[in-house]
């Protein structure tokens, strides 16, 4: 065996034994909520398409019609000959939709905030961070070589102590959080962050890829988002002053050196914006049903469309996405190093498609395995 692979093959052992091995399993989603697996018909509520957008017949439409007009791909970077004019419009519905000037397009949220951040803060500079940022943030600020300081999770306290210390000697400072945490679907405390950041001459990031058209945020200095969520196409932007976009479309590695996305995920995009700005009762929805969910399992009330279940262990987050799979649900276990040692869980999203019936057996049947945990 080739040195190469046998230590993979040691890896992967080690992967196996810590029940951390991955492995993408193919299936396929039809009429909203549903996907199909090995011929069986599953009730998701692992999807992300919280308004019901993926396949609206609007959404896809538009899809359609900027494919016969456009062809499949943009053909290069945006900045080379990739910015077709379906670009400008989306970027205006954006800015629009966010309360900002300008806004945006990347290749997907990832790319999004791996090129934001490290465009804006460099090695002089000063990043805080809360502890349960997404990887993609993560990623961008030690991309940015600036010092990067992680306070406790919503913990304003800490963020001010934090930046009392390190303020003063670095020459800019950004501070990152989510409006919707992933994994814990728990909001950050923008307002009091906001304070924060003026106090102190810093910059305030959001990530808001669950949060769009889902809760309401306050406009902040950097706001970036996805499209692959809520808007149920593909696709990162970056919203915020004219000057902001100026500078991050010159400078953002992520961008520059990337592909631009094709039309025809683009018109998809324009047209799931027009969707969720007129019918603001879809997201509505999505939240009802997961405060329902919440209520059912007597667990925190729900303030966003992600509630996780908690249940600590890795095998028994596995088990018990296996027990609800043979009832005909699909709600992934979400295992270290995704989440935090000791916090496994099932992570619970609805659809304003979900059925309330749905919501109310797989939240009873849960319980029912569940009655010494909770």
């Amino acid at each position: 065996m080739p040195e190469l692979d046998a230590v993979l093959q040691a890896r992967l052992i080690q992967l196996e034994r810590r029940q951390r091995h991955r492995q993408p399993i193919s299936g396929q989603r039809f009429d909203g909520v549903y996907v199909k697996r090995d011929g069986k018909s599953l009730v998701s509520f692992s999807c992300n398409d919280y308004l019901g957008l993926a396949q609206h017949p609007e959404v896809t439409a538009a899809a359609h019609d900027a494919l016969d007009r456009y062809g499949s791909g943009a053909g290069a970077s945006r900045l080379v000959t990739g910015n077709h004019p379906l670009y400008e419009r989306l970027e205006s519905e954006l800015a629009q939709l966010k309360g900002a000037e300008d806004a945006c397009v990347f290749g997907s949220g990832y790319l999004a905030n791996l090129g934001v951040i490290s465009a804006l803060v460099g090695p002089n500079d000063l990043i805080l961070a809360d502890k349960y940022i997404h990887a993609c943030m993560l990623d961008g600020a030690k991309l940015s070589q600036a010092t990067l300081k992680r306070f406790a999770h919503n913990n304003i306290e800490h963020c001010r102590r934090l930046l009392t210390k390190y303020r003063p000697t670095c020459e800019n400072c950004l501070i990152l959080t989510e409006t919707v945490f992933s994994m814990d679907g728990d909001r950050a405390q923008l307002d009091q962050l906001s304070e924060l950041a003026g106090d102190n001459d810093a910059w305030l990031m959001t990530d808001d890829a669950h949060g769009l058209a889902i809760v309401t945020s306050a406009p902040t200095d950097v706001m970036m988002g996805t499209l692959s969520k809520a808007a149920g196409s593909y696709g990162g932007y970056v919203a915020g002053t004219r000057q902001l976009v100026d500078f991050v479309k010159g400078t953002a590695r992520s961008l520059i050196y990337s592909t631009a996305l094709p039309p025809a995920t683009i018109a998809a995009s324009i047209a799931a914006i027009k969707v969720m700005q007129r019918e603001p009762q879809r997201g509505e929805r999505a939240l009802a049903l997961a405060k329902l969910f919440s209520s059912r399992l007597e667990l925190r009330s729900a303030e966003s469309a992600i509630v996780p279940v908690i249940v600590r262990d890795e095998k028994r987050a596995l088990d018990l996405s296996a027990m609800l799979e043979a009832n005909g649900y699909l709600v992934t276990a979400i295992r270290p190093p995704t989440v935090p040692e000791s916090t496994s869980r099932l992570r619970f999203t609805f659809s304003m498609l979900h059925d309330e019936t749905d919501v109310q057996s797989v939240a009873d049947l849960l319980k029912e395995h569940l009655a010494c945990e909770l």
